[in-house]
Formats: structure tokens, C-alpha cells, sequence
């Protein structure tokens, strides 16, 4: 599977980018230490990103349940692990740590003043409320350290205050969902989640920003991440044309509006997207539909034109009864020999079974030493010098409670079993999402300093 299309082509660049050769190179971020409480999506995600890159991510966990992500899944279990608490859990060590408790505070802070970063997502200024945890607590414990505190609407503002924010809420405050639909029909909701996967990005980002900054000055600091904010950010021209034109944005569906032709179109079996803004693309779309005098139309000769409202709806139609003629296998081809960018409408089963995917190492496909075969989303950048990789999914909780604690914290399996009574320290629930499968077999722990 690894050597199927797995180097780079010929000419196209000097080095070796080849999945397989990945683990013969060192992670990027080796020697990082992120300790994430954090639950769902946003906070994890932005966790996960980093141990993809080779940090060391502790993820603490309230026991015995854990991350409710653990309990969110699309109507059933894969071995006792919810679906969607695999993919934002790449990479990470597991701990159950009551962080109410006196004890379970104190181990925090033992974690913190070992680590580069802590990653939370609780409501603004929970940390600090309910746990004493926040950042102006932390700093005193570590004063280089690096805090993101991810959050739907901000740490202050009128909207932000006790406020819980959940994807869809970001899509719709963003002004996001109100331009994602058809014109007369009501705004859509993306079917994923957008505004989390895009936050954690944008906040992943945020802290190698703050760790290159703390490398330069020895000075830790606070990320404050709106999640909606994310969203705002890929509005891409939209607060321009109200400010130049007074009128806001419509929701156009499939038209776009700054470059002509682009559109998603159905063909014979099945939608297929076109793109031909610049002159030359065009040109080229007008020969594979067989009208080169088109590319010479005064309504279609340049892009500004072909961008008058009226203009743009008759072109759209004009590529629309095209494409419906032809499959989309025909028109991908015919793009390619014309010069104009097409490309079918796939579904998951396409990209999970896509060799070109499975190659580049996006569907990431490897023996988790917990669940067996696993499929998993790979790393997206790719990185010749130190390329990220997925060594293992997510882990029922309180995985690593002995390696982390044992090991990281230098306590004694004595002390370990006190806190254990104490319901400091814990593990899983017996419940689906929280456990290990019914079929494993003890691998995959780390051995610790007390050697289990």
C-alpha cells in the first residue's frame, strides 16, 4: 500500500516526502509538553495537531467518564470507542485526574510546572472559578508558560460570559450559516465541524507562534481564541463589499460571485466542480463545450463581465446544460486536455478507498497497539525534515495514569494506589466509549519507573 504512488514525481521536488520513510525522521516537536483539559472538539483538536507534530500531549480527564466527546458518536460504538473521539485524540497520553479535588489541583500543577502548555476550552474563566486553575494560577507555578484558552466568544464582551458555544452556535454568530444556503431558502448549517477544526488550527498556530516568541524572549504568555472569531476570519471579502457598497452579502448557493465560472454542476452520474475564471481557462472551457466563440463574447470577454449579475446567471446556465450531457469522468478529462480545473463531488467512501489518499499518508491506515487496524486522519502538512505521523488513536481514560504519574511525576506506586482510594487519580468507566475493547489484551501501555 506505502509504495503505491508514495514519492514525489519526477522533477516535481529533491526530497523524500515518502510515507514510508516517515518514522526514520524526527518529530518536529520533540521535546514539547502540552497538558490539555479540554473536552468536544475545539480544545483537543488543536492538542492533537501538536502531538501529530511530535508533542508530548497529556490529556487530563474527569474520571471516570471523561471527555464527553467519548459519548458522541453517529449511532454506534467501533470496539467501545465513540467515532468521534478518535480522530481529535491522536498521540496522546491519558490520565484520570479529579481536578476538583485538592489533590487532583495539586497534580495538575505538578503537570504544569513540567510542561510548554496547557490547552483548555471550558466556558470563559471557568478554569479559574471552578478550580483555581486559570492563568494568573499557572503562571506562578510556571511563569514560561504558554495558556490557550479556547472558547466560543472570547474570554470578556457582553456575549461571552458563561456563555457555552457549540459549532453550530459558531456558524450562526459568525454570520457564517447566513450566507451558506440558496438564495429565499434558510441558512444551512455545515455538516461538520467547521468552526472546531478551523479553530484548532488557527490556535494550534497561535501557540508555535507563542512558543517561537518565548524561545526569543523567555517569556511565556495568554492565547485568548474565539472560536466564532475563527469562523469571521474565512469570510474571506465580505466585510469589504459592505463597506464598499453598503449591501451585505447574499447567499447564492452554488454562484460565485467574485470569479466566473465556478460552480459545482450535476452531470450525467453525478455533481462535478468547475473552475475557469482566468481568460485563458476559459478559453478552454468554451472549446471542450464545443462554443469557442464564447471565450469572444462581449458578455463573457473578461472576467469583469463575465461578473455582471446578469451575465454570470447566463453563463452559469450555458456550462450547467453542458455538464449535464456529459459524466464526470468526461468532463474531468476534458479539463485537463483544455486547460480549464474540474473535479468530481466525492463521498468518504471515495477518499477512504482512494490510493492516491492512502499513499500521500492522508488516509492513514496502521496497527494501533489498542484497537488493532485502524483508519485514520493523517497528518496534512508534508514535511520532509520532520514529518508528522499518528502512532496510536485515542485511549480509554485513564490510560496512562501509571506512566504519567509513575514516570513524569516521579510518584511511587504506593502513592499512586493512595490517590487512587482518595478518587484523585482514576480510570475508566465500565460503558462503551470509555473502556478499552472487550478484546484487548493489556498492550500497548507505556512502562513507567515503577515497571507496569
Amino acid at each position: 500500500m506505502l509504495d503505491q504512488v508514495s514519492t514525489p514525481q519526477d522533477g516535481v521536488v529533491d526530497v523524500d516526502i515518502a510515507r514510508r520513510t516517515v518514522f526514520d525522521k524526527p518529530d518536529a516537536l520533540r521535546g514539547v509538553r502540552v497538558v490539555e483539559l479540554a473536552t468536544l472538539v475545539l480544545g483537543p483538536a488543536a492538542a492533537s495537531f501538536l502531538a501529530e507534530m511530535g508533542a508530548e500531549v497529556i490529556k487530563v480527564e474527569l474520571p471516570p467518564a471523561g471527555d464527553t466527546m467519548r459519548y458522541i458518536t453517529p449511532g454506534q460504538f467501533w470496539k467501545d470507542a465513540s467515532l468521534g473521539f478518535q480522530p481529535v485524540n491522536h498521540n496522546k497520553l491519558h490520565v484520570g485526574l479529579d481536578v476538583h479535588s485538592a489533590d487532583g489541583q495539586l497534580l495538575f500543577k505538578q503537570l504544569v510546572a513540567r510542561a510548554d502548555v496547557v490547552i483548555e476550552n471550558l466556558k470563559a474563566g471557568a478554569m479559574e472559578r471552578k478550580f483555581g486553575l486559570g492563568y494568573r494560577q499557572l503562571r506562578d507555578v510556571n511563569p514560561s508558560l504558554v495558556y490557550l484558552a479556547n472558547t466560543g466568544f472570547g474570554q470578556w464582551g457582553p456575549f461571552s460570559s458563561g456563555r457555552a458555544s457549540y459549532d453550530a452556535l459558531a456558524q450562526a454568530a459568525s454570520g457564517f450559516a447566513a450566507i451558506s444556503h440558496f438564495r429565499g431558502r434558510p441558512p444551512l448549517k455545515t455538516n461538520t465541524f467547521i468552526g472546531d477544526w478551523t479553530g484548532a488550527c488557527l490556535s494550534a498556530t497561535a501557540v508555535m507562534i507563542a512558543l517561537f516568541h518565548r524561545r526569543r524572549t523567555g517569556r511565556g504568555q495568554f492565547i485568548d481564541f474565539a472560536q466564532s472569531e475563527g469562523l469571521i476570519r474565512l469570510l474571506d471579502w465580505t466585510w469589504a463589499y459592505i463597506g464598499l457598497t453598503g449591501r451585505d452579502r447574499e447567499p447564492l448557493g452554488n454562484l460565485d460571485v467574485a470569479m466566473s465560472p465556478a460552480a459545482i454542476f450535476p452531470s450525467r452520474n453525478g455533481p462535478v466542480a468547475i473552475a475557469a475564471p482566468l481568460d485563458l481557462e476559459f478559453r478552454g472551457l468554451c472549446q471542450a463545450m464545443g462554443q469557442p466563440e464564447l471565450a469572444d463574447d462581449v458578455r463573457f470577454e473578461g472576467q469583469a463581465a463575465r461578473l455582471v449579475e446578469e451575465n454570470l446567471a447566463i453563463l452559469h446556465d450555458i456550462v450547467g446544460h453542458w455538464v449535464q450531457r456529459q459524466t464526470s469522468e468526461e468532463v474531468v478529462r476534458v479539463a485537463q486536455e483544455c486547460g480549464f480545473a474540474a473535479a468530481p463531488v466525492v463521498c468518504s467512501r471515495d477518499q477512504y478507498q482512494n490510493e492516491h489518499l492512502r499513499a500521500r499518508g492522508a488516509v492513514w491506515q496502521f496497527e494501533d497497539p489498542v484497537y488493532g487496524e485502524a483508519v485514520e486522519y493523517g497528518p496534512v502538512p508534508k514535511m520532509s525534515a520532520s514529518p508528522g505521523r499518528v502512532r496510536w488513536t485515542a485511549r480509554p481514560v485513564g490510560f496512562d495514569n501509571d506512566y504519567v504519574f509513575g514516570t513524569l511525576l516521579g510518584m511511587s506506586l504506593r502513592r499512586i494506589s493512595e490517590l487512587e482510594a482518595a478518587g484523585a487519580i482514576s480510570s475508566w468507566d465500565d460503558r462503551p466509549g470509555a473502556r478499552p475493547p472487550a478484546d484487548w489484551n493489556g498492550e500497548g501501555l507505556l512502562v513507567g519507573r515503577n515497571g507496569r
